[in-house]
């Protein structure tokens, strides 16, 4: 099979995962072309009154991360 006729489907999985990299590095130096719907800004100023209301609900980054690192192991 040449190079030409392969799928993005037929990549291993490390060049998927660089693909997949590559990709999200692209989409964040270029944000402000990223679309944002109508749906996701109403739940973001929804989550924001919310957090103003009841600042106790918020949780810090650093325990997300901690959590998140404790739950999977990195």
């Amino acid at each position: 099979m040449s190079q030409v006729d392969r799928s993005i489907f037929d990549l291993s999985p490390a060049e998927k995962l660089q693909l997949v990299e590559d990709l999200w590095d692209d989409l964040a130096a270029n944000s402000e072309n990223v679309p944002i719907h109508d749906w996701q800004i109403r739940e973001v100023e929804r989550r924001r009154a919310n957090l103003e209301k009841n600042p106790s609900s918020g949780v810090l980054w650093e325990d997300v991360k901690r959590r998140i690192r404790n739950k999977y192991g990195r």
